[in-house]
């Protein structure tokens, strides 16, 4: 008797709470889809970080079990008290209220058992696109192949039966205490509007947008771990008081009978608005805290894609480009197994120079926005004693101890290789060379630097600032090369080695491994499937940089782009997937209760939009009240989320660009994120409004 009427109430809140459900199969697919990259990756064999991923996924699932938990308690607690009259009529006909609590439970696991089975074979498909879309990031390729994973199976289990258990047996507590009064009055006394001190709550609204203004206007200028503290704790408060000051200003504006009321269906609409806004004050700003941080995580994941996208085919523009911190090596043994190993097309060994001087190296320090005002004196000009401090230290990291020079001959040979244009440099001149993303920042150098000729008592003219992409994370220096006529290197040391070479084809996978163990000195293993170790080099002359990137830098004494490539798009990847995860399960979960909210609703509506009907609407005025009542309600939380979320995530894109030379403007990748965000929006919007329309005109 009891399974017949737990299976019939479980397919009536599957029709009445259809988004809901569809919600939670596409939770499981998702996280089937993510687990099986833990346990099924097939990319994990080809790269040294192989458990990155795993351990990035694991970290996402927290986030993703404690969230869903969140929304099927909600949801629990939500159809509990939308049927606690249905509950109270029970046990007021003889049921125990233990088997009615049991019929309820049995009834949402029901529910949550067909959502998860859905969700399993929709996970299975998934795995196969994300598996695919990975493989495509690494230039690799793919063979399509079903099957189930026994250990996915069983995780994807336990995170969706644990999010179900804490919500069920949380409502379980709180339908013990209830009695059938309650049960009764449960639904009415969630319906109540209880309206006191407005006048004094709508300040909060004006409070709330100043704290905006203000965090838009000077957040930039936070420096310190407190004044961050302070920012996020008034964030936090003003998501949750600007819905309390919202509708009290609401409320306030229709006791006032101002004119605006009175314009169409304002007066119906403000007070459906308002007493919405008045019941759901903390889910409203809930909410938008999953909205901020689902456009936070999109883009910051996009941030990393179009970096990977744009960025990192052109970092490293030669085949293979060794290091060695013996001025003097001939890369003999490293020639030996490039020859064994690829089939070279060029090879050519040259060296860097330096005349000891640290002026180029003061000029960047004391000038790039990296560094600050960190070697730069109160009236903006170089703190040399700070820098030439800092460039004889241990904690030297941008650029070696002196200035780093190159011969015309080698550059051009360099370029020539690359398959850049040749440069005509006179007698008496140099040029410079920088990483493309430092266009407009070394702008003046040339002004500012003294190069003098072979002779050392002539000053060379600047012939331009070139900007191609050269290899210059420590290997062609370290963000910049001065490059001069040969016969000035005369009066110069070799300062390193360097190996650049052209591979016909791709380079074979673990070739960098196998010139890293050399390096190293030990055996090169057959079996190699990945990366060796960073090799660490040095002859206490300080010729070893890395140059100024921050967010991502890639430092190694033996790159092969073909190696290189494919295994930081993995690394990369291992951070774009679990914040996207993130993102679009937060945003599903908060975008489900907006829809689930306005749908269970719409029964109450139906007698309003009656009145509305029998006072001379027509069908196409009240769906467009309807529309209207659903617009406002659903960009509410959306628009606060996009202030907020906007300026924290225009900050950290203008240091990326700015960092990693992405050529797109700042607020792009904000733009695809809300691009993103609104499309998922206008999909469960568009359920709930055709769901809303149909329950009002049946």
């Amino acid at each position: 008797m009891l399974g017949k009427l737990a299976w019939r109430n479980m397919r009536r809140s599957a029709k009445d709470y259809l988004v809901y459900v569809l919600t939670m199969i596409m939770i499981a697919a998702l996280m089937y889809s993510f687990n099986s990259l833990i346990f099924q990756n097939e990319l994990s064999q080809y790269f040294e970080f192989e458990g990155l991923m795993a351990v990035m996924i694991g970290l996402a699932t927290v986030f993703i079990v404690l969230i869903v938990a969140w929304l099927i308690n909600y949801m629990v607690r939500f159809m509990l008290e939308k049927r606690s009259s249905e509950f109270g009529i029970y046990l007021l006909l003889g049921m125990k209220k233990k088997a009615v609590s049991r019929l309820y439970m049995r009834e949402n696991l029901l529910l949550g058992a067909i959502a998860f089975a859905a969700g399993l074979v929709a996970g299975v498909l998934l795995s196969q696109v994300l598996m695919a879309v990975m493989f495509s990031m690494v230039g690799m390729e793919f063979h399509l192949h079903f099957s189930f994973h026994r250990w996915t199976i069983l995780m994807t289990v336990l995170c969706y039966l644990g999010c179900y258990m804490l919500a069920l047996l949380r409502c379980k507590r709180k339908f013990r205490k209830m009695n059938i009064h309650d049960l009764m009055d449960a639904k009415r006394r969630n319906e109540e509007i209880r309206e006191s001190h407005e006048r004094v709550k709508r300040i909060l609204l004006p409070l709330a947008i100043l704290f905006l203004l203000a965090f838009w206007t000077v957040f930039r200028y936070i420096d310190n771990a407190l004044q961050l503290l302070s920012f996020l704790i008034g964030l936090v408060l003003t998501i949750y008081l600007f819905y309390m000051g919202l509708s009290a200003w609401i409320i306030c504006y229709v006791r006032g009978k101002k004119n605006g009321i009175y314009r169409g269906q304002n007066l119906f609409l403000l007070r459906q608005f308002s007493s919405k806004m008045r019941t759901m004050q903390f889910t409203m700003g809930t909410l938008t805290a999953l909205f901020t941080i689902a456009l936070m995580g999109a883009s910051v994941a996009l941030m990393f894609s179009d970096y990977e996208n744009m960025v990192m085919e052109k970092k490293f523009p030669f085949d293979v480009q060794l290091y060695s911190a013996d001025a003097s090596d001939d890369f003999a043994d490293d020639r030996k197994v490039l020859m064994e190993n690829a089939k070279m097309e060029d090879v050519y060994v040259y060296r860097i120079y330096t005349d000891r001087g640290n002026q180029a190296n003061g000029w960047m320090l004391s000038h790039l926005h990296t560094f600050g005002d960190e070697f730069r004196k109160k009236d903006g000009s170089g703190d040399w004693k700070a820098i030439e401090r800092h460039l004889s230290s241990d904690d030297r990291w941008a650029y070696c101890t002196y200035d780093t020079y190159m011969g015309i001959s080698d550059y051009n040979y360099l370029r020539r290789m690359l398959g850049y244009g040749q440069v005509e440099l006179g007698q008496e001149e140099y040029l410079i060379h920088v990483k493309p993303r430092l266009r407009e920042e070394v702008e003046g150098m040339d002004r500012d630097l003294r190069i003098l000729d072979a002779t050392g008592r002539k000053m060379l003219s600047c012939e331009g600032i070139y900007t191609e992409e050269f290899s210059q994370n420590g290997h062609n220096g370290g963000d910049y090369i001065l490059v001069v006529p040969d016969q000035v290197l005369g009066r110069m040391e070799a300062y390193y080695s360097e190996l650049a070479a052209d591979i016909a084809g791709k380079a074979p996978v673990g070739l960098a491994r196998k010139l890293d163990a050399l390096a190293e000195g030990k055996e090169i293993d057959p079996d190699f499937g990945g990366r060796s170790n960073v090799v660490e080099q040095g002859n206490g002359e300080g010729n070893g940089c890395c140059g100024s990137d921050n967010i991502i830098s890639m430092v190694l004494d033996n790159l092969v782009r073909d190696n290189l490539i494919p295994e930081t798009k993995y690394t990369l990847a291992s951070m774009i997937i679990p914040m996207m995860y993130i993102g679009l399960v937060f945003l599903c979960v908060a975008v489900t209760v907006l829809s689930v909210q306005q749908l269970s609703d719409s029964a109450k509506y139906k007698f309003r939009y009656d009145v509305l009907r029998k006072l001379g609407l027509g069908r196409s005025q009240i769906h467009g009240v309807i529309a209207k009542q659903l617009v406002a309600y659903y960009l509410c939380p959306a628009v606060l989320a996009m202030v907020i979320s906007g300026r924290l995530i225009l900050y950290v894109s203008v240091i990326f660009v700015r960092e990693t030379g992405v050529p797109l403007p700042p607020w792009a990748f904000f733009g695809k994120s809300v691009a993103l965000f609104f499309g998922i929006y206008l999909v469960y919007f568009a359920v709930t409004y055709i769901g809303f329309q149909r329950n009002v005109e049946e």
